[in-house]
């Protein structure tokens, strides 16, 4: 119960604070976004099983792996793309603190 509470904890509530604090002029359009990247689980689909509490999504699903972080971390670059990539990085940070819980 303690890692799914930490898990989700830093899937909502995190960005919320984030956004708030970091982007309080347009903290709910960056909540949203951060909200939003989480479409990148859809790669989940993918996987037989779909979920395995035991699995570390890193470097396993497609959205999940080191190419596509290289590209979420590309993203950071250009002003346009800089907060959903932040969103899809902590996204990942937050998938890779829960292979190690």
């Amino acid at each position: 119960m303690l890692k799914f509470t930490i898990h989700y904890s830093l899937h909502f509530v995190a960005p919320l604070f984030i956004a708030f604090f970091f982007f309080r002029k347009h903290w709910k359009k960056v909540y949203l976004i951060f909200i939003c990247a989480m479409f990148i689980d859809l790669d989940h689909l993918l996987a037989n099983p779909i979920f395995d509490k035991n699995r570390c999504s890193i470097n396993f699903h497609p959205l999940h792996s080191y190419i596509a972080i290289g590209v979420y971390c590309f993203g950071l670059v250009f002003k346009k793309t800089r907060i959903i990539a932040f969103a899809l990085l902590f996204h990942i940070l937050t998938d890779w603190i829960d292979c190690y819980l």
